[in-house]
């Protein structure tokens, strides 16, 4: 998605979603900090992502406690954190080609903003919010697990890959190895970090891993130190 394109009418939106949101809240929803800034006098939509997460949290652990009833709550916490997580989320903006519809400031549209994962994520939710306040819980949740299926059906073969980090932390403890710390560098522009990380054991360091923010690079190395120690072959 380029940097130039135009954003799209928030009707269009609507339609797309198949839900009528408030004028005034779905402008908030789509609202980046950035835009608010330069145009002065407009709520960003934090508040409404902060609302939105929590609508979301609801949804999902509900649809996954009625769906899997034999399943423990630590597999049943991973799972959620697989489906709420910045990048199945941002997944799904990109589906409903949510990144036209930002309202960015232009150097944050300049370097790609309308396709950052950290900010469809955050877009995406408080679009969530936005639903719930205009249009109430049932037809929040009726949106969030329309758009969320996929990912939902697709739960029961993620297991580890859901959150590596916490995997690998149960595995350490389990062999006595301590709890994993992640020492992390980072290089590049401000506007384009790459940043890399390592785990470090009570015997030493091991797996590294790589990503365009620290949380990535810690999964990543946490995932190779995972399978490291587990003789995994790597699949989940």
């Amino acid at each position: 998605m380029t940097g130039d394109a135009a954003p799209r009418d928030p009707q269009r939106l609507c339609a797309a979603l198949g839900v009528e949101v408030p004028p005034d809240l779905l402008l908030e929803a789509l609202t980046h900090r950035s835009y608010a800034y330069e145009a002065g006098g407009l709520r960003p939509n934090e508040r409404l992502e902060f609302l939105g997460d929590a609508v979301l949290g609801l949804v999902i652990t509900d649809a996954l406690f009625r769906r899997n009833p034999d399943l423990p709550e630590g597999r049943l916490a991973k799972m959620r954190a697989a489906m709420v997580s910045a990048k199945a989320l941002a997944d799904v903006a990109r589906e409903v080609d949510l990144g036209r519809y930002l309202l960015l400031g232009k150097g944050e549209d300049a370097t790609g903003g309308r396709d950052k994962t950290s900010i469809l994520s955050d877009t995406l939710e408080a679009v969530f919010g936005a639903v719930y306040l205009g249009c109430g819980l049932p037809i929040a949740t009726d949106l969030i697990e329309r758009l969320m299926t996929p990912i939902l059906d697709a739960t029961e073969q993620l297991d580890a890959e859901l959150d590596w980090k916490t995997s690998l932390q149960e595995l350490t403890s389990q062999r006595d190895l301590g709890v994993p710390q992640y020492v992390v560098a980072e290089s590049g522009p401000d506007h384009s970090k790459v940043f890399t990380a390592r785990v470090r054991l009570s015997d030493g360091l091991h797996g590294d891993g790589q990503g365009p923010t620290k949380k990535d690079a810690e999964q990543q190395a946490a995932r190779a130190t995972f399978i490291e120690l587990s003789g995994d072959s790597g699949s989940s």
